[in-house]
């Protein structure tokens, strides 16, 4: 697993999010229109593409791109 594919998959789930704008120092909380419902596509997109549970404190437990790849692999 490499941080460009996973921003990659990330960018495809947000509507408003042109391909390339996000980097691994995005503190994605600061992704246009991020909300509660963007927390829980990012959770299912985590649990379908790499079989990895997260809970809402988990991503809670991180602010950028960087760590939440980390977070993931870590797992």
């Amino acid at each position: 697993m490499v941080i460009e594919d996973f921003i990659g998959k990330l960018e495809e789930e947000f509507d408003d999010v042109a391909a390339g704008s996000i980097k691994p120092d995005t503190d994605f909380r600061n992704i246009e229109d991020w909300g509660s419902m963007h927390a829980l596509i990012v959770i299912a997109l985590i649990d379908t593409e790499y079989d990895i549970t997260l809970s809402g404190a988990d991503l809670r437990s991180v602010n950028t791109i960087q760590e939440l790849f980390d977070l993931v692999k870590s797992k």
